[in-house]
């Protein structure tokens, strides 16, 4: 049990609505894509059934969670975020790029059925359909009562935190941003007055002092300070230098108490900074990857759901567990035993790098000293 005063958040890493997910949906946009060698969103669908087995169509909302909903409910988070890599429209000016997401804007109800309180959007797919297609995004999300953070229609909006209130805190803040090393294309940069995405320009000291400055501005006493990162490649455990001492000096000289880290596919490293969580690489939460062969040693199939319970007054992690799932048909389901040692052993080997060990404890993945 953790302490009454803690704060639990949700974290995931990329919620990928779009495509053959899209195709299921209560709506759909039309199924042509604009890739070299799959010529409809269909096919990705065809491909999971042949693994699987059939998939309904014009499913409900609440389908693609499964699982996963009452695994999230039992331990009642206070906030639930996601990086959401899907852009909401029906707009056609596709980017030149060889994977393009988007989902039905009528579909944000996938969100609101997940419980979603906040999008995080500086990735490298909400901009694929142009800024049109940004802009719908926003403007959906708005719709839904879902803030979100790391894209806007300025420079000052993408930098903005989603301030979300919070039982025991005073709020949770989240912060959103984007490398250019996880496939960002350098001109979705947001501008003075042009729409776009919070792109850092580099890991340097001065970087960090002008993230330091905005969140000073922005926070208050008491506030939960959420620093979520895109960054890296999509495969691989290796943690890059500059991705460490980044986090460390969002700790040290920014004050933030959760650095949220995603793009790769699969779940990666986790560390304790000072008492603070970094999360190197959430992985994929949802996607249509299924029937698409893949290293099996990363297991992107098998996302896992991460709860850190931190002190509300201090902002000091007091506990985490990781709910391990399946992805198959689309949907969010338990794993087997064999799938959840998996798992266990595969983030047991990344964290004992920092000094931690992952635990299995009945269903659930906890964080504890080597």
């Amino acid at each position: 049990m953790t302490d009454p005063a803690g704060l639990t958040l949700l974290l995931t890493g990329d919620v990928m609505l779009g495509r053959g997910v899209d195709q299921i949906l209560a709506h759909s946009c039309p199924p042509g894509l604009h890739e070299p060698f799959v010529a409809s969103a269909e096919e990705y669908v065809a491909l999971a059934e042949r693994v699987n087995g059939a998939i309904p169509r014009r499913v409900r909302p609440e389908y693609v969670w499964g699982d996963a909903l009452a695994a999230i409910a039992a331990h009642r988070p206070h906030a639930r975020i996601i990086n959401l890599e899907t852009t909401a429209t029906l707009s056609e000016d596709v980017a030149p790029k060889e994977v393009c997401y988007r989902m039905h804007p009528a579909n944000v109800d996938v969100l609101a059925a997940g419980g979603i309180d906040c999008c995080v959007l500086a990735n490298n797919h909400v901009g694929d359909w142009g800024r049109h297609g940004l802009l719908d995004t926003l403007d959906n999300l708005a719709r839904a009562h879902i803030p979100c953070a790391g894209a806007g229609r300025s420079r000052d909006e993408a930098a903005a935190p989603a301030i979300l209130p919070s039982g025991p805190a005073s709020r949770v803040v989240v912060f959103a941003f984007g490398f250019e090393d996880s496939g960002i294309p350098p001109e979705w940069a947001a501008g003075p007055t042009r729409p776009g995405v919070n792109l850092l320009p580099d890991f340097s000291d001065r970087t960090i002092d002008d993230v330091a400055l905005l969140v000073d501005r922005t926070t208050r006493a008491r506030d939960i300070v959420v620093a979520s990162i895109h960054w890296g490649a999509n495969w691989g455990f290796d943690i890059p230098a500059s991705h460490r001492r980044f986090a460390h000096a969002l700790i040290d000289r920014a004050f933030v108490d959760v650095v949220h880290g995603h793009s790769s596919h699969h779940p990666k490293a986790i560390e304790v900074h000072r008492g603070r969580p970094i999360f190197y690489g959430c992985g994929d939460l949802l996607n249509d990857y299924e029937g698409i062969e893949t290293d099996g040693h990363y297991r992107d199939d098998l996302p896992l759901l991460y709860l850190p319970t931190l002190d509300a007054a201090s902002g000091e992690l007091q506990a985490l567990a990781m709910i391990p799932m399946r992805i198959r048909r689309f949907r969010l389901e338990h794993p087997g035993e064999a799938e959840r040692l998996a798992v266990r052993d595969m983030m047991d080997a990344e964290c004992r790098r920092f000094g931690r060990r992952v635990i299995l404890r009945g269903d659930v993945l906890v964080l504890g000293v080597e």
